[in-house]
């Protein structure tokens, strides 16, 4: 799960509890919940898993596909940035991909999906990070993101030029 704030039913369940048991122990302090602009309570995961004494390394990590284009007109590159990274996984031998496709401009970080990958990387949840190229996770301020990626662990992948043999095809950023 992406930094999405979990409804009280929601994280009930992820914990194996009672959502009633979950209200009582945020009325109470013991495991308060955040709030809402209006008021309802939501819960993070990490949150909830640092409560129960759940460590990062017990939480499978994730290994992350981020495509991106920057208006409806380039849609179909997405597909192409897609098969990209696919032959990356099959040549590497890695299964179990997910990925986010997104369209915005590469100078806006307000990108909804892009902000949970970072929440997600600072959180321990990324194992890798592949993109078809540099320029499609951030125009400017890619030096931030990649040291951001190796504090938190995070390998991260990108094709290398367009016009390189197969065997340069691919280079660890």
């Amino acid at each position: 799960m992406l930094h999405e704030g979990l409804t009280t039913g929601q994280a009930a369940k992820y914990i194996s509890w009672h959502p009633k048991t979950l209200q009582a122990m945020d009325r109470a302090g013991v495991l308060p919940a955040r709030r809402t602009a209006s008021g309802r309570r939501y819960w993070l995961q990490p949150d909830l898993d640092r409560y129960l004494g759940r460590t990062a390394a017990k939480r499978p990590r994730r290994t992350v596909c981020y495509c991106r284009v920057s208006s409806q007109a380039q849609r179909p590159d997405l597909k192409n940035q897609r098969r990209i990274v696919e032959e990356f996984a099959i040549a590497k031998g890695i299964a179990n991909l997910e990925f986010i496709e997104e369209i915005g401009g590469g100078l806006n970080f307000k990108r909804p999906k892009f902000t949970a990958l970072v929440d997600s990387v600072v959180a321990d949840e990324v194992a890798m990070l592949v993109v078809a190229h540099k320029d499609r996770l951030a125009r400017f301020g890619f030096e931030l993101l990649q040291h951001l990626c190796r504090k938190h662990g995070v390998s991260c992948w990108c094709s290398t030029r367009r016009r390189s043999p197969p065997s340069k095809k691919w280079c660890r950023i």
